[in-house]
């Protein structure tokens, strides 16, 4: 997914200026897609030089006052587009992962503390992703809009239930390793 396409999909949700996109970026989209402030204001700088959205008129013109957006047909067409397009999915880069594969030539020493922070990270990731579940999506509440975005937190949910099930593997079998040592050959 791509930022422009992030906030398009937002901006069509609810028109909003850059600091209430930067809220929203925090309260929902960015569990599955982060940006900071200042490139949220730099993509929708872009975009209205695109033709793609626009300002909104304000009521009352007053210096440094918040710009609100709202998506233009052409926004809408390009998020039509990019949407019903095929995209391969993206190999999965995690640095633990990486540091579990040294650990096997340099040895464990500190890893299953950091292990430990994971899962507990991973926990309550988790634990907030159902209290949204719990709030949001009660039984009936089933518009085409609401299942794909329960879906989509719904991946959530899945990811962080895996996460949380490979990390206490991964613990288990890092406690029956010999302590600090390498596992592999030096």
């Amino acid at each position: 997914m791509s930022l422009p396409h992030a906030i398009l999909t937002a901006l069509l949700e609810k028109p909003s200026s850059g600091l209430e996109l930067t809220r929203r970026f925090d309260r929902s989209i960015g569990y599955f897609w982060s940006a900071t402030h200042q490139q949220i204001y730099r993509e929708l700088g872009k975009l209205e030089a695109d033709g793609l959205i626009r300002a909104l008129p304000s009521e009352q013109p007053a210096r440094g006052q918040k710009k609100s957006y709202e998506v233009l047909a052409a926004g809408r067409a390009e998020l039509a587009r990019w949407t019903a397009a095929s995209q391969d999915p993206k190999p999965h880069r995690d640095p633990l992962l990486l540091r579990l594969r040294a650990a096997a030539v340099v040895g464990t020493a500190g890893l299953e503390g950091d292990l430990r922070r994971h899962l507990e990270l991973h926990e309550m990731q988790l634990a907030e992703y159902r209290e949204i579940e719990r709030r949001d999506f009660p039984p009936g509440r089933d518009s085409a809009e609401d299942r794909l975005r329960h879906l989509v937190l719904r991946a959530g949910i899945d990811l962080e239930t895996f996460w949380t099930q490979w990390l206490r593997h991964a613990l288990a079998d890092v406690a029956e390793l010999p302590d600090g040592e390498p596992a592999g050959p030096a």
